[in-house]
């Protein structure tokens, strides 16, 4: 049987939200939103995860997950360090990670078949789940065709503050074009609008599908990645703050030509918590699940 890995990103340092926000319990039974991500990635038909995670938090993870997780899929973990980059571009002041790239290239190692990437703080929903499995199968490892799962962005705001999202550019084949991150997206009176980079309002149109960073990949991706960070670091190794982000990389690879990558639309509802202050919406919300069968009372 071949298998499928669910590749999670939960290296996060929560600055926004104060605190380790993807240990953080939305049920009274103790579930975080990680559980229902793994939930849902098995019941889809993933058989392997790896976890990505600071290593301030590995043991947390380990005793969190591990026993749960026994004899249903096989987990790996992966510790995330701002050290794990080739030695000529150390620098011993950076405490920042270097970002979702680079993360995903530390655990490449672990990853040999095709998977799909989740941040561990997003509530995705089974059936996006569903859609990129249903990607991953068809999918000849070979290839540089990939796929990502599209949010209507209207659903992924907050009403406490301002987010970054990834604006996606979309042909009639539901190929991607372009991929655009746009930061400080707020909801102003009856638009959507982002800080352009020389500080001026634009609206987004409220059509608009984004990334909220769930990727399908085959193992070429991968490849890809290293060499894009190598000319990444070349650039940046002595900034303090500059991350390498997945979708920029995603996107240089469109625009060359050398990859597809397919926007899959989704019915499942994105939750997520930027802000602490999201929590209450997002325990609501999951509760309303629970309550109409979509999820066992009793996850594990």
């Amino acid at each position: 049987m071949k298998d499928y890995s669910l590749v999670i990103l939960a290296a996060g340092m929560g600055s926004r939200y104060g605190g380790t926000k993807q240990l953080d319990a939305i049920t009274e039974n103790g579930d975080t939103i990680m559980d229902f991500s793994l939930f849902d990635a098995i019941k889809a038909g993933f058989t392997k995860v790896v976890f990505i995670v600071r290593k301030d938090i590995l043991e947390e993870v380990k005793t969190e997950f591990g026993q749960k997780l026994q004899g249903k899929v096989t987990v790996e973990y992966v510790v995330q360090e701002t050290s794990n980059i080739p030695e000529r571009f150390k620098d011993n002041q950076r405490t920042k990670p270097w970002g979702t790239g680079h993360a995903l290239l530390v655990a490449k190692d672990a990853i040999k078949e095709n998977f799909c990437v989740i941040n561990a703080d997003d509530f995705y929903g089974y059936d996006a789940f569903v859609s990129i499995m249903s990607f991953l199968k068809q999918a000849e490892a070979s290839t540089t065709d990939y796929a990502m799962i599209g949010y209507p962005i209207l659903n992924t705001l907050s009403e406490n503050g301002s987010v970054s999202r990834g604006e996606t550019f979309v042909d009639a084949n539901h190929k991607l074009q372009q991929i655009i991150e746009r930061t400080s997206i707020v909801k102003e009176n009856d638009e959507i609008v982002y800080l352009s980079d020389n500080g001026d309002k634009k609206i987004i149109s409220k059509d608009a599908l984004v990334s909220m960073n769930f990727w399908g990949f085959t193992p070429t991706f991968l490849d890809y990645l290293g060499d894009e960070f190598h000319d990444f670091l070349a650039e940046n190794y002595t900034e303090l703050k500059a991350e390498f982000f997945l979708p920029l990389v995603v996107d240089k690879l469109i625009q060359s030509n050398q990859a597809n990558v397919t926007v899959l639309s989704t019915d499942a509802q994105w939750m997520g918590v930027t802000y602490r202050e999201d929590k209450e919406n997002v325990v609501a919300k999951v509760k309303e699940l629970v309550s109409n069968n979509s999820y066992p009372s009793k996850l594990w």
